[in-house]
């Protein structure tokens, strides 16, 4: 049995177990039982997905049919979800608020077909609500916080916008026993952070620092140098650290893709889009 060596870990793990075992009835799904809404409904999550990402169409493609209709149903609600808060002009906590009705509604909208064909993969695949609740909080974060104290915080937040996608996307492609979740978190932690990494200078110009900041100044950096956007020595050092660290998490992480079906074949969602 796995076990969690580092704090963060510890409380990452315990969201994943409270998801995955939260009542039945907490944000219940219906299948839809209307045929030709439904085909709507899944041809829309499918558009949205083709426009979006070629990468992860074409490897969803290679699902049967009725899990690769939900894990783009699951994209759809992924990229709706981040684009109110990162594209969306105007009250985006408003509009978050509007979109999480919808969602988590016991009977979606017919004129909300992303939220309804969400709604039926949910049903379809048993996926806990309480994981795409926790990814919408993950994402409203980005509203109100701009930088990380710590390791710990940020991998909190990494949770919330990458690892909870793996764990939904589980619940479809399959796997075997609850060994998998923190497998699955980590490698969800891992790929968020190689976003991070490789987009300090645009989540610069956005106002945001995911860099923890107590790391930071351990390498005798600040804000100012993210503002100067030199590559100096302290810089080079503190990325090294950044990137074994990293790399260590999908070295961890690995060992779970023995433990989920069709695992290898669907990509992290926010890894290939950039999502959080």
């Amino acid at each position: 049995m796995y076990a969690p060596s580092q704090s963060w870990e510890s409380s990452l793990l315990a969201l994943a177990l409270e998801a995955a075992e939260s009542p039945i009835y907490l944000h219940p799904a219906r299948p839809i039982q209307n045929q030709i809404l439904l085909q709507k409904a899944y041809a829309q999550c499918e558009a949205i997905t083709a426009e979006h990402s070629r990468s992860f169409y074409l490897a969803s493609s290679l699902l049967p049919a009725e899990k690769r209709q939900a894990v783009r149903a699951l994209y759809a609600f992924c990229r709706i979800t981040d684009d109110i808060v990162d594209r969306l002009e105007g009250d985006g906590a408003e509009a978050l608020q509007q979109w999480r009705q919808q969602v988590f509604c016991h009977h979606p909208s017919r004129h909300n077909l992303v939220a309804a064909a969400w709604a039926d993969a949910r049903s379809r695949f048993h996926v806990p609500g309480r994981y795409a609740e926790q990814l919408v909080d993950g994402v409203a974060r980005d509203l109100t916080q701009t930088s990380y104290e710590s390791f710990a915080d940020l991998a909190t937040y990494c949770y919330g916008v990458a690892s909870t996608v793996g764990l939904m996307s589980m619940h479809i492609s399959g796997f075997a026993s609850q060994a998998a979740l923190p497998y699955a978190i980590k490698l969800g932690l891992a790929l968020q952070l190689t976003n991070i990494l490789r987009n300090v200078a645009g989540d610069w110009q956005r106002s945001r620092v995911y860099l923890p900041q107590n790391e930071l100044t351990g390498f005798g950096l600040g804000e100012s140098d993210l503002a100067a956007g030199v590559v100096t020595d302290k810089w080079r050092e503190f990325m090294r650290f950044q990137i074994e660290r990293n790399r260590r998490l999908y070295a961890e992480a690995w060992p779970g893709t023995g433990l989920t079906a069709g695992f290898q074949q669907i990509p992290n969602l926010c890894q290939q889009d950039n999502f959080c």
